[in-house]
């Protein structure tokens, strides 16, 4: 898959963006990406100033159920807060959009001051001891898209300071997974509620086969999404810390045995009586209902996280 032309002209997007804002929020330091069904997250803020996306040059439109089109800046966490830049929807490829649109909000968020970007996405779970609810703090992925020629950093560079070659065995940052959890603790979750995992990329917008699920799993992916990594990538190319929490919305379809078909037909000549399982299928419906049921935990850690960064400072 041939890369689409990188955008590299950010001066009309900073302007665009900054003239619509007071100077408290022009310099964002956190950066949040919100996920299917959590837009929610904006309610957090204080101060809050929406730019719709159809507003600022070099911005896509989200067009997936769930996700809004615009971005807010406002106030996040006690005190005066910090300032912080929220995607309320955010773009995929399987939309239509090209690869350096899906990540140029990103770009744009290190060009405004943000040194820390908190992700966050629906997925399905491929491991069966993380069930649906659990908020998975990722600390690894497997992108095939990327194996395979559909990586966002393939062509020009945005910037001579990147590295060309860019290495992910350090993507996710330690010191923010470690506030995720000291977030979880002062707000006194229980243990279950969250977990760390590997999250797999895939390119959608189709979910899962069985068999696909199933060899996802055995390559060590304990949850699977369809957005996230292009954003992750850029970022780290930005050179910005990178947290993920992916919201587990479903369980991806592996059924323990294929449904034989020939042994059903084989039973119903011989007049035998034969259990036949239940068709399962996974709807979008279904990852929003979720979403909407956790967004309320996801918007506490991510304020409580800003918490902790205040206290830091």
């Amino acid at each position: 898959m041939a890369p689409d032309a990188a955008i590299t002209n950010f001066g009309p997007t900073l302007e665009a963006i900054r003239s619509k804002l007071p100077e408290k929020l022009q310099n964002p330091q956190i950066g949040i990406i919100c996920g299917s069904g959590l837009s929610g997250l904006v309610d957090t803020l204080r101060e809050v100033e929406i730019i719709q996306y159809e507003d600022i040059p070099g911005f896509g439109k989200s067009t997936v159920l769930g996700h809004k089109s615009a971005l807010a800046f406002g106030l996040l966490g006690s005190g005066d807060g910090l300032p912080v830049v929220a995607m309320l929807g955010r773009f995929h490829p399987y939309e239509g959009h090209g690869l350096s649109t899906v990540v140029f909000p990103v770009r744009v968020m290190a060009r405004l001051g943000v040194k820390d970007v908190i992700i966050t996405n629906a997925a399905g779970s491929l491991n069966p001891d993380i069930p649906v609810g659990t908020i998975v703090v990722i600390n690894d992925h497997i992108a095939l898209p990327n194996l395979t020629g559909m990586n966002p950093l393939l062509g020009p560079q945005t910037s001579p300071d990147h590295p060309r070659f860019l290495p992910l065995s350090d993507a996710y940052s330690v010191p923010l997974r470690r506030l995720i959890f000291l977030a979880a603790n002062k707000l006194q979750l229980p243990q279950s509620a969250l977990a760390e995992g590997t999250y797999a990329w895939v390119s959608g917008p189709t979910y899962e086969t069985p068999a696909e699920g199933r060899f996802l799993r055995r390559v060590g992916a304990d949850v699977v999404g369809m957005s996230t990594i292009p954003e992750v990538l850029a970022a780290r190319e930005e050179r910005l810390n990178v947290a993920v929490m992916s919201l587990v919305t479903n369980f991806v379809v592996i059924p323990e045995k294929a449904r034989s078909i020939r042994a059903e037909v084989d039973a119903e000549i011989a007049g035998r009586e034969i259990e036949k399982p239940p068709v399962q299928v996974v709807s979008h419906e279904e990852v929003l209902e979720i979403g909407k049921q956790k967004a309320e935990v996801m918007k506490q850690l991510v304020q409580q996280v800003a918490d902790l960064k205040l206290a830091q400072l």
